[in-house]
């Protein structure tokens, strides 16, 4: 019985239940906020806003949490009596010298915000930095990272983006051409070659203004035919492997041939 009463007088300390008290609230308006979030990066009318808005949303995210974290600290220093106001005076003085020390962090954030502000690039972009091109997958205040479709990854900090090139913001346009054997009637090809832009089109991010250009080449064992496809920049490269899968499934069911190289052998017989 001594024990329970030492149990709940321990508990009813103002600095123990106090201390439950403030750590609930933050983690309750840490959640809120992050349902908040969810919501606002569902909200939008293209894939461009949503984007835009998961970035924006991700840095007053990081902002979010550190107020958090500063504000639970002040509170629980505050109830185990601690003069905060005496601490904020210090960390005044205190801050102008941290301030000069993290100059390029402070430019890193201001340019990481200006950035956003200026719709330079969002994550989910597809960006050429110097000669390195690839996927934003991720920004946050003090850098930007960019991902290779080969898996390497550049990290910028966001003060040294000052030349960026931004490839998702417009259309891609894929040149694709088609080799085909010369005994196939033109004609023939043609109507395939329609029948295959039909399809295509029905895959998503693909323009209805993709259309068939004509003969580009005559090469050595095939006649080239090529079509033009306007498409989304964000996953051209998935579109055009679709693309050539639907031309070899329509070629070989319309029985046209795709030429391939063959090596002739002759023997000659000695007289």
């Amino acid at each position: 019985m001594k024990i329970a009463l030492n149990i709940l007088n321990f508990i009813g300390q103002k600095e123990v239940y106090g201390l439950a008290i403030i750590v609930l609230i933050g983690i309750v308006a840490y959640n809120l906020g992050n349902k908040l979030i969810d919501q606002i990066i569902n909200y939008g009318k293209s894939n461009y806003e949503k984007k835009k808005r998961k970035t924006i949303v991700k840095l007053l995210s990081n902002v979010a949490k550190t107020l958090i974290y500063v504000f639970v600290i002040f509170f629980i220093l505050d109830l185990y009596g601690v003069n905060t106001k005496g601490l904020l005076t210090s960390l005044g003085v205190a801050s102008a010298l941290i301030g000069l020390a993290l100059q390029d962090t402070l430019k890193d954030i201001i340019s990481g915000i200006d950035i956003i502000l200026s719709n330079y690039f969002v994550v989910g972009d597809y960006v050429i930095y110097n000669d390195f091109m690839g996927e934003v997958i991720e920004m946050s205040l003090k850098a930007t990272k960019i991902k290779k479709v080969t898996g390497e990854v550049l990290v910028i900090a966001n003060r040294n983006i000052n030349q960026i090139i931004n490839i998702s913001q417009k259309k891609a346009s894929l040149i694709i051409d088609i080799p085909t054997a010369y005994e196939e009637k033109t004609e023939k090809v043609e109507k395939t070659i329609n029948k295959i832009l039909t399809e295509t089109k029905k895959i998503k991010g693909v323009s209805d203004q993709s259309k068939y250009l004509g003969i580009s080449n005559l090469g050595d064992s095939s006649v080239n035919y090529t079509i033009s496809i306007i498409c989304s920049q964000d996953n051209q490269w998935q579109i055009k492997r679709d693309i050539l899968k639907i031309i070899k499934e329509m070629y070989e069911k319309d029985k046209i041939k795709i030429p391939y190289q063959q090596v002739e052998v002759h023997n000659e017989e000695r007289v």
